[in-house]
């Protein structure tokens, strides 16, 4: 232990790791995956693909530059601005810390994804959170405050946000830019369930960076993301990735997941579907809030109850989030992912018994 004390940085120490729970449940809605996987008809075009990809050989440069220039054109951005790919958009999100300067502060409206301040803290990079309002929409005036006060500053804005799936406003976003010194990071994972986006203000403000991934889009298990910048921020960006960092078959699968957009389309938009029935049925038994993603934040009426439930639907091989234990607004929380039909109905019919 004392050479554990010796040698690991405190801030690693303090940190707990991501916990993934292990076990295959019936009923997967923790994890706000997309439940449906490559359609059959796919899967032999998607191996073929595969076939000839030269696993003996690092993947090739000018992959790397064909992707990335097919995903500009694709989000429609101008001259001047550039991709960066990484391994998962958390890879992106750590290696932009990297690149920043020690000073800069991070900044989040609270609560959001975990990961912002989970990596700033081991970077050693100061992390300011922002709480949200009541009925958790961003609070401007504090959020403006907090970005002039630690100038300069990078802002992590995840549109839509998670765990509440609210989304925020154009008009609010442009509001956080007039703020001198501030960056604005605007995380994207789940923009194929709002069909909203904030790729144009890239264009527009050379302060505005957009994050993207193929999570949520049915591709998880790839670990793949990408973020759209002005040139002169790519390139500062690109000397701290690693090399290689996204392998030849995630080159191969996302150029192949791209020529069939209209299939990870279609899914999307069943999804969004079944998370208007999914919010309608909630709002029977539960209070729920408004969701532009694919999952719906709600608590109980007594929300002391929530830890309970939680459990009664994990006896039942159901698997939600719990974040009854989070302070503030969140205290008594559960957040559920959209499923197929079958799996919202049999989460609904056990969450009835546990209520």
């Amino acid at each position: 232990m004392a050479d554990v004390e010796r040698y690991i940085a405190a801030q690693v120490r303090a940190q707990t790791a991501y916990h993934v729970p292990p076990g295959e449940p019936l009923v997967k809605l923790d994890a706000m995956e997309n439940p449906y996987s490559l359609p059959l008809e796919l899967r032999d075009r998607w191996l073929a693909a595969l076939r000839d990809v030269p696993l003996n050989r690092y993947p090739s440069t000018d992959h790397y530059a064909r992707l990335k220039a097919r995903l500009a054109q694709d989000a429609g951005l101008p001259p001047g601005c550039e991709v960066v790919l990484g391994n998962g958009s958390d890879e992106i999100l750590q290696n932009i810390l990297l690149a920043l300067a020690s000073e800069v502060t991070v900044v989040a409206p609270t609560p959001t994804f975990v990961m912002y301040e989970h990596i700033a803290t081991l970077l050693r990079r100061p992390f300011v959170g922002v709480p949200l309002n009541a009925n958790f929409t961003l609070d401007i005036k504090a959020l403006q405050d907090a970005l002039a006060r630690h100038a300069p500053a990078v802002l992590f804005l995840a549109c839509p946000n998670n765990p509440t799936g609210i989304l925020y406003s154009r008009a609010e976003v442009r509001a956080l830019l007039e703020v001198e010194g501030a960056l604005v990071v605007i995380d994207e994972a789940y923009q194929p369930f709002a069909q909203t986006t904030f790729m144009d203000e890239v264009a527009r403000s050379s302060r505005v960076w957009v994050l993207r991934t193929f999570s949520k889009h049915g591709l998880a298990g790839l670990r793949f993301g990408w973020l759209a910048a002005d040139a002169m921020w790519t390139h500062e960006l690109e000397k701290v990735r690693l090399p290689y960092n996204v392998g030849s078959l995630a080159l191969a699968t996302v150029d192949f997941a791209l020529d069939y957009a209209d299939v990870f389309a279609a899914q999307a938009a069943r999804i969004r579907a079944l998370r208007a029935q999914l919010l309608a049925a909630l709002a029977d038994v539960v209070t729920v809030w408004p969701s532009e993603a694919n999952f719906v934040l709600f608590r109980p009426h007594a929300p002391k109850e929530a830890a309970r439930i939680f459990q009664e639907l994990k006896m039942q091989g159901i698997w939600i989030k719990n974040l009854s234990s989070h302070p503030g607004a969140l205290a008594g929380c559960l957040r559920v992912t959209v499923g197929t039909a079958w799996e919202n109905q049999t989460f609904l019919a056990a969450l009835s018994r546990a209520l």
